[in-house]
């Protein structure tokens, strides 16, 4: 009988009557037998307004992670503000690729992260190019994390656009690390120096060439922050052989291994990517040509530049699937043409 409901208020008197109890018990209303009646009569009142008004509700509700990244990439699909006279431009190719067009090859193969995210990732890297002086701009990949994932874009920079702020935070590391040295050499002058000496570091790549050719940028979600990763280093490459890390999403996490990796996980993760990018970018052999500039190799250095072979004809399928993969070469970050014999191994 108590649970039968009321065809006007829709409400059954057993939840009523524990609504008013909870509510004397709670506010611990003096002489509450005096204002039952206006205890029940606002409980109504409120729930009456709730079921009527859904901007009552506005306060009680909790803002779930869903709908938090839902407004965070509904900016993306905003139209940017037109100018009223815009100011002539030099015509610039575009630096990115049609990502859905390539998406699509890769589904045909049952790869890829789904229509919806890849189209997301498409805007965000709009985004991108649209904040920085980009030469190209390529999707590089998705590395998952513990907690966030990695969102990752491969750039190059317009000739002369590039940052310089690695360099300046790299100088002022040397200088401290000098005015510490001099102050340990005037403590210790007394105590026996041994002979062994540590090995000397392999100095940083500089921009723009071999393990730094390109500039990465990460994000944990299509429509958040793009952040640039530092220049990798040597050491931190043959440390990152060593290391098997989960990932966790935060680029500030300490990276606590053996052996100790000296950097956060924004240096682990880049040291990651030059390993990956280095072992897997392949192409059919005679795809890419050297230069004119760099066929003469006298000096022994070697060649790191190469462009699009134009008289490139494709090969048939039967000898892209050759199992010897002898039609298909590394050429990312290599002075010369790798050939595969078996097959590519990371790490």
């Amino acid at each position: 009988f108590l649970l039968q409901e009321s065809d006007q208020s829709k409400m059954n008197l057993y939840d009523h009557l524990c609504d008013v109890l909870n509510s004397v018990l709670e506010s611990k209303t003096p002489n509450a037998v005096d204002v039952i009646e206006d205890i029940s009569k606002q409980i109504k009142e409120a729930k009456y307004r709730a079921a009527h008004d859904p901007s009552a509700l506005h306060d009680t509700a909790e803002t779930s992670e869903e709908v938090v990244l839902a407004k965070l990439q509904n900016k993306l699909f905003d139209k940017p503000v037109e100018e009223a006279e815009p100011e002539p431009e030099e015509e610039v190719e575009m630096p990115l690729p049609d990502l859905m067009d390539i998406a699509n090859y890769f589904e045909q193969a049952g790869i890829g992260l789904g229509r919806e995210e890849t189209f997301r990732i498409f805007l965000a890297l709009k985004k991108l190019v649209d904040t920085h002086t980009l030469q190209t701009v390529r999707f590089w990949g998705k590395i998952y994390g513990t907690e966030k994932n990695y969102i990752v874009a491969e750039v190059e920079y317009r000739e002369g656009e590039e940052e310089e702020e690695g360099e300046q935070e790299g100088e002022e590391e040397e200088e401290v690390k000098d005015d510490d040295d001099e102050e340990k050499e005037e403590q210790e002058d007394l105590t026996p120096k041994p002979d062994w000496k540590p090995p000397p570091e392999i100095p940083k790549e500089e921009n723009g060439t071999g393990c730094n050719k390109k500039t990465y940028f990460v994000c944990n979600e299509p429509g958040s922050e793009w952040v640039k990763l530092p220049p990798v280093e040597p050491k931190e490459i043959v440390l990152a052989r060593q290391i098997k890390k989960f990932f966790t999403g935060n680029l500030d996490a300490p990276v606590i291994s053996y052996p100790p990796f000296s950097g956060t996980e924004r240096n682990y993760l880049r040291a990651q990517i030059a390993r990956i990018s280095a072992a897997t970018c392949i192409s059919p052999l005679d795809y890419y040509k050297f230069e004119e500039d760099d066929e003469d190799d006298s000096d022994g250095e070697g060649r790191d530049s190469f462009i699009p072979n134009v008289e490139f004809e494709p090969l048939r399928n039967i000898e892209l699937i050759d199992p010897s993969l002898s039609n298909w070469v590394i050429t990312f970050f290599c002075y010369y043409p790798i050939r595969v014999i078996t097959q590519l191994v990371i790490g």
